[in-house]
């Protein structure tokens, strides 16, 4: 399972470094539009900042800590920044992923981030497809902004 989990995050994290390098137009990242609320940048901050935090501060112990409200707020991050910044948390990733075992993945998750307590099995699945949802939103900001 660990493995699985690895590949697809990795897989999605190095989509949406292709998904950020593909603007034409760098200051496109950052254009919101009528029902378009959040950004490509401020979504990658946002996935950047979930990961760092679920995977990173919490099961890599990294000490990671989140501005949640700095996510959606910041505003014109350099393009290289926030490709340093996804290729920091694939190896973030990659490091703490490997620290868990599958006895770990079926212990309760020590944290209340949903209505219920969880697995961490089911947190790490929540969050490849948290990732997976944002990446189609940047992939059609891309396509719709960046013309």
């Amino acid at each position: 399972m660990i493995e699985t989990l690895i590949t697809l995050f990795n897989r999605d994290l190095n989509k949406l470094k292709i998904e950020i390098q593909s603007y034409q137009n760098e200051s496109k990242i950052w254009y919101t539009q009528k029902e378009i609320s959040n950004s490509a940048g401020n979504l990658c901050l946002h996935i950047i900042g979930n990961l760092n935090t679920y995977i990173g501060a919490q099961i890599g112990k990294t000490n990671y800590i989140r501005n949640r409200e700095l996510e959606f707020s910041n505003k014109n991050v350099p393009k290289s920044v926030l490709l340093t910044q996804i290729d920091e948390t694939i190896i973030m990733l990659n490091h703490s992923l490997k620290m868990v075992s599958n006895e770990d993945l079926i212990k309760e998750h020590p944290i209340l981030i949903f209505e219920n307590k969880t697995s961490t099995e089911f947190l790490l699945i929540h969050l490849t497809t948290h990732l997976a949802y944002h990446l189609g939103q940047i992939n059609f900001h891309r396509r719709l902004l960046d013309s």
